[in-house]
C-alpha cells in the first residue's frame, strides 16, 4: 500500500478516535447508577475503581514501552478488545467481584491504550511530511471526541427514557449499545491504521519484550534530566484525584438533587451530550488561549477555573444550577486537555512518545484511583457536596506545576535568536534519535495543543 498523505494521516487517525470515544459516551451517564442499581454502595463502587487504577499502575509503562517497540496498531487492537470484553462482561455483572474484575479488565484497556492511537498520528504525519504541524489534528481531535462523548451520552440519555425492554433494565440498555460499537471500532482500526514496522511475527514479538523495558528506562530517565517534564508529569497527580468529582460523584449529585437515580440517568443523556460538546468548544478555544496567553499559562489558569466550576456543583441548588455548573466544567476541561498534552508532547521525540505518555497517563490513573476510594469515601462519611468542595481544591492546586515550563517558554523566547535556535537547556532539549540542539520544547504560543483526554 502505498503511503499515506498528511491529510489522510488526520482524516483516518480523527476517525479512530471518535470511534474509540463513542461507546465511553454511552457508559458515562449510567456505570455509576447501573453499579447501584445492582447492590454496591459508593464505597463499594470506589473499591472496584481502584482495580482499573492499580492495574494501568502496573502495566502503564510496560505498554507503553511494547507499543513503542512493537508497533501501535497491535497494541491497540489488544486494547480495543480487551474493552469489549469488560463491556460484555458489565452488562451482566451483579455483584461487587464480577463489578471488580470488569475493572480490572478496564485497567488493562486503558494502560493497553494509552497513547498509541495519537503516537502513531504524530509519528506518521513527520513521515509523510517532516514539515507539517500535527498540532492542528491533536486540536481537532479534542472537537472529535466532545462530538463523539456528547452523541454517545445524548443516545445513552434516550436508551434509558425508552427502556426497560423485556428483562433488560434501562439502565442496561447503553451497555449493550457500547459493546455494538465497540466491535465496530475495531473492525475500523483494522482497516483504517497502517503502521510500517521493521519485521512482524514471533520472532519481533520478542525483541519487542526484551526492548520494551528499555524503552521504559530511558522515559523514566527523562524525568531526572527534565524539570519541565517532571512538572507536567506531577500535574496529573492533582487532575486525577480532582477528575473523579465531575466524572463519578456528578451523577450521583444529580441523582441527589432530582431524587430519583432513573430520572438523573435521563437528563445527564442529553446533559452529557451538551456537556462534550462543551468540551469540544472549549477545545476549540485553544489557538485563541495559546495566542493570547500562551500554552503554560493557558494552562494554568484552566486549572483554577476548573476548581471554581467544581465547587459550583458541589455547592448549587436544584438540577439547574448543578448542570450549568456541569457544563461549565467541561467546557474548561475541553481548553485545559490541548494545552496540557501539547507541552507535554513538546518534551519528547518519537521512539519514546508513548512511554512518556504512558507515563503521563499513570500517574492520572494512579491518583484516580486514590481519588475514587477518598472521595467516595469521605460522600459516604459527610456529603457528595463536600466531597466535591475536596476535589476542587486538589484540581486548583496543581495550577503552579505549569511555572517550569512558562519560565522554559520565556527563556527560550530571550535567547539571541528568538524561539527557534535559541539556547536550550535540560528543561527545553528534545530527547531522541531526531532531537535536534537549539529547538526549545515547552512552548509553541501560536499552534493548538493536543488531543482530549478524558479517562
Amino acid at each position: 500500500m502505498s503511503a499515506l498523505s498528511v491529510r489522510q494521516v488526520r482524516s483516518r487517525y480523527l476517525i479512530l478516535f471518535g470511534l474509540r470515544w463513542l461507546p465511553a459516551g454511552l457508559m458515562i451517564p449510567v456505570m455509576i447508577l447501573l453499579m447501584q442499581e445492582r447492590g454496591l454502595s459508593l464505597s463499594q463502587i470506589g473499591l472496584v475503581f481502584t482495580a482499573q487504577g492499580l492495574v494501568v499502575l502496573a502495566l502503564e509503562l510496560p505498554t507503553g514501552g511494547f507499543a513503542d517497540a512493537l508497533g501501535r496498531k497491535p497494541v491497540l487492537l489488544a486494547a480495543w478488545v480487551v474493552c469489549l470484553a469488560s463491556l460484555a462482561l458489565m452488562a451482566v455483572a451483579d455483584s461487587f467481584w464480577m463489578f471488580f474484575l470488569v475493572w480490572a479488565l478496564q485497567g488493562v484497556y486503558r494502560a493497553l491504550d494509552s497513547g498509541p492511537l495519537e503516537s502513531w498520528y504524530v509519528d506518521a504525519t513527520l513521515a509523510a511530511d517532516p514539515a507539517a504541524e500535527y498540532e492542528r489534528g491533536l486540536g481537532w481531535a479534542g472537537t472529535v471526541v466532545g462530538v463523539a462523548i456528547g452523541a454517545g451520552a445524548l443516545l445513552s440519555g434516550g436508551l434509558v427514557a425508552l427502556g426497560p425492554v423485556g428483562p433488560v433494565s434501562a439502565l442496561t440498555l447503553p451497555v449493550l449499545v457500547a459493546v455494538v460499537l465497540q466491535a465496530v471500532s475495531i473492525a475500523a482500526l483494522l482497516a483504517l491504521l497502517v503502521e510500517r514496522r521493521p519485521a512482524s511475527g514471533p520472532a519481533a514479538l520478542r525483541a519487542s519484550v526484551v526492548e520494551a523495558p528499555r524503552m521504559v528506562g530511558q522515559a523514566v530517565g527523562l524525568l531526572r534530566r527534565n524539570r519541565v517534564l517532571l512538572a507536567l508529569v506531577a500535574v496529573e497527580l492533582f487532575w486525577g484525584f480532582g477528575m473523579v468529582t465531575f466524572e463519578s460523584l456528578l451523577p450521583v449529585r444529580l441523582s441527589e438533587v432530582v431524587g430519583d437515580a432513573d430520572r438523573a440517568a435521563a437528563l445527564l443523556g442529553p446533559a452529557g451530550s451538551a456537556a462534550w460538546l462543551a468540551n469540544a468548544a472549549g477545545a476549540a478555544l485553544t489557538p485563541l488561549l495559546l495566542r493570547r496567553l500562551g500554552a503554560a499559562p493557558a494552562a494554568a489558569l484552566m486549572r483554577i477555573l476548573q476548581g471554581a466550576t467544581v465547587v459550583g456543583m458541589g455547592l448549587l441548588a436544584g438540577p439547574v444550577g448543578v448542570l450549568v455548573a456541569y457544563l461549565a466544567c467541561y467546557a474548561v476541561h475541553g481548553a485545559s486537555n490541548p494545552l496540557h498534552q501539547g507541552l507535554l508532547h513538546r518534551q519528547v521525540d518519537g521512539p519514546y512518545r508513548t512511554s512518556v505518555l504512558s507515563l503521563n497517563s499513570m500517574m492520572a490513573g494512579a491518583a484516580g484511583a486514590l481519588g475514587a476510594v477518598v472521595l467516595t469515601a469521605l460522600a459516604d462519611a459527610t456529603s457528595v457536596g463536600v466531597a466535591m468542595l475536596v476535589g476542587a481544591v486538589v484540581l486548583a492546586v496543581a495550577a503552579p506545576l505549569y511555572l517550569p515550563a512558562w519560565r522554559a517558554g520565556r527563556a527560550a523566547a530571550d535567547g539571541p535568536t528568538g524561539p527557534v535556535g535559541g539556547p536550550t537547556g535540560p528543561d527545553q532539549a528534545l530527547v531522541g534519535p531526531g532531537a535536534v540542539a537549539g529547538v526549545p520544547t515547552s512552548d509553541r504560543p501560536a499552534v493548538a495543543g493536543a488531543a482530549d483526554r478524558p479517562a
